[in-house]
């Protein structure tokens, strides 16, 4: 079948394959996001947070759908990038990376920017990492971001004055 990008409701002149990917990576993203490559597109918010020395430029997933998805489906991520998971209370929390391809490292943080844990993560692993206790926020990093910038457990996160 021969589609227009036009007909797919892209630019007159744009790519029909880029068009059809993207109206497939929507109808995809609403049952499981199991498309490759459907999870590229940044989130909207994106902060600078302070992690150590070091300042990094993460995505803000606040809702579930967000959190959902998180970094799934990305092949790639920047030295100094991240996502920043918001929750609405402290709780215990539980990651996985099941369809998540980058080698990570995640910090569990308490609601006032105190990193109470860090893990690293396995790519594609269904091992569950949880917290060891209720933290308001998740971190994840490239893998040993952490390390790297000199952060560990008991550091705060310098978040923006504005932010909450």
């Amino acid at each position: 079948m021969r589609a227009s990008s036009r007909r797919l409701g892209g630019n007159p002149g744009g790519s029909p394959g880029r068009s059809l990917r993207r109206l497939l990576c929507s109808v995809l993203l609403l049952g499981t996001a199991a498309f490759t490559g459907c999870g590229e597109e940044k989130l909207d918010e994106i902060i600078p947070l302070q992690v150590g020395e070091d300042s990094y430029r993460v995505e803000v997933a606040r809702t579930p759908e967000e959190r959902r998805r998180g970094l799934m489906g990305r092949d790639s991520l920047g030295r100094f990038e991240g996502m920043l998971f918001v929750f609405q209370r402290d709780q215990q929390l539980s990651f996985w990376m099941k369809d998540t391809s980058i080698p990570l490292s995640i910090a569990y943080i308490s609601a006032d920017g105190t990193i109470r844990s860090i893990h690293d993560l396995e790519p594609h692993s269904r091992r569950s990492v949880s917290s060891t206790r209720a933290v308001r926020y998740a971190l994840e990093l490239p893998r040993g971001a952490f390390e790297r910038s000199g952060a560990q457990v008991g550091d705060t996160i310098g978040f923006p004055e504005d932010f909450n």
